[in-house]
């Protein structure tokens, strides 16, 4: 409830200024999802919609602020949600509180729930005295100057829960290990590969390369002078379709209109540079290949059957423990002299589907499992009986067609 002791105002601003005080259906479990980031927001939809058809439940969302928030209220916004501001969300209570990252949770009233944004734990603090895996360790779980720890800790691998042992004990007994959402819808979608390519304008014999990056310095993107050039005169070619998936945070650092511009001469070539509020994860189920780094899209591309090669794989970043360093191993990585048509026929050669999938078996200990797991906590938080029916994961939404990424402009 209100620190005013409202009971059942809700008096929120959801970007069109409207008041919701007087609610159709008061007395509703008060569920607020708190979206720091583009990427934090599309894991946590990805779990708000299995309570979204719940007629005792209300769902609410916030964007505290951030430095890379740059985007979160407008995917808010195209959400549909009710968003109450940072400082209006702070006022109430819930029953629930959701969260992907550690900013501002200790102010939250509710008991919080926190899940990772991307996939395993994959990186780590760089210069650190000592290894601190990102999202492990106790500044990224427990809350407030008390460093308390959360209501529950939802982690996708049985692998995850003894890094946690090492990283933060205080959080084991809260920990609960649930399966991986993205690994789900993708492997759900597999079947129906076809289909997702001639939603975004494949030709039968058309081939598809898939580049991702995730963000900093040492990223794919991180090194775009140089592969950009390579991409626009030795891929472009007949047969050849190309889509480029660039983190949504470097877009929130450097700016949506500046990205597009440096990658305007791509655009210029029917190189389809993916929006950041759009999802990708068809174009991993459609790719023939992958050209990727340590990032969490390149790890979920061992799901499919694509070979995949390496532009980026910084040692000194990857978690060794993790998925991404056995990645490392793996795949073969980008080099200086060899054209990039035939190191993707040189990957494509070595590919062994048995060491991809070994690889892909370590993102989700649970696979299939994450909608039923992750519903049943949440119930459980909530102090709710589980919906009369199963959890179920359905197949990826259908994407738009590649030429309408390829064509928009500066304004897009």
């Amino acid at each position: 409830m209100p620190a005013d002791g409202d009971s059942e105002g809700i008096h929120a601003h959801d970007g069109r200024n409207r008041d919701r005080q007087w609610l159709t259906l008061p007395g509703r479990k008060k569920v607020l999802a708190v979206v720091h980031t583009v990427p934090y927001g599309k894991r946590l939809s990805e779990i708000v919609s299995l309570l979204a058809q719940d007629f005792r439940i209300q769902l609410l969302f916030t964007a505290p602020p951030h430095e890379l928030g740059d985007g979160a209220s407008r995917y808010l916004h195209d959400l549909g949600g009710p968003v109450l501001p940072w400082e209006e969300a702070l006022r109430w209570e819930y029953d629930l509180v959701l969260a992907a990252g550690p900013r501002g949770m200790g102010e939250v009233r509710g008991p919080v729930v926190t899940v990772p944004h991307g996939a395993s734990y994959l990186k780590r603090r760089v210069g650190a005295s000592r290894t601190h895996v990102y999202g492990l360790g106790p500044s990224d779980i427990l809350l407030g100057d008390d460093r308390r720890p959360p209501a529950a800790v939802v982690l996708p691998h049985a692998g995850d829960l003894r890094q946690l042992e090492r990283s933060c004990p205080e959080a084991v007994p809260v920990a609960t290990v649930v399966g991986d959402p993205v690994h789900d819808r993708i492997a759900a979608s597999l079947p129906g590969r076809e289909r997702y390519r001639a939603a975004l304008g494949l030709l039968p014999d058309e081939e598809l390369i898939t580049v991702v990056s995730t963000w900093g310095p040492r990223s794919s993107f991180g090194g775009i002078e140089a592969l950009m050039p390579r991409l626009l005169s030795e891929l472009v070619l007949p047969g050849r379709r190309i889509a480029l998936v660039v983190h949504p945070n470097v877009f929130s650092s450097h700016g949506s209109f500046q990205v597009r511009a440096w990658l305007s001469r791509c655009i210029d070539r029917g190189i389809a540079v993916v929006p950041p509020h759009a999802d990708w994860r068809a174009l991993l189920v459609a790719a023939d290949s992958i050209i990727g780094d340590h990032g969490s899209v390149t790890l979920y591309g061992t799901l499919t059957r694509a070979p995949i090669l390496l532009a980026a794989s910084p040692s000194q970043e990857i978690n060794p423990d993790s998925p991404a360093a056995a990645l490392a191993l793996t795949a073969p990585a980008l080099t200086p002299g060899h054209s990039l048509s035939e190191q993707l026929d040189y990957a494509a050669a070595e590919y062994r589907r048995e060491e991809y999938a070994a690889i892909a078996s370590r993102i989700s200990s649970e696979p299939g499992l994450f909608a039923r797991n992750m519903r049943r906590l949440l119930y459980l938080v909530l102090g709710l009986g589980q919906p009369a029916h199963a959890a179920t994961t359905l197949p990826l939404a259908l994407p738009p067609r590649l030429d309408t990424w390829a064509e928009r402009r500066l304004t897009a």
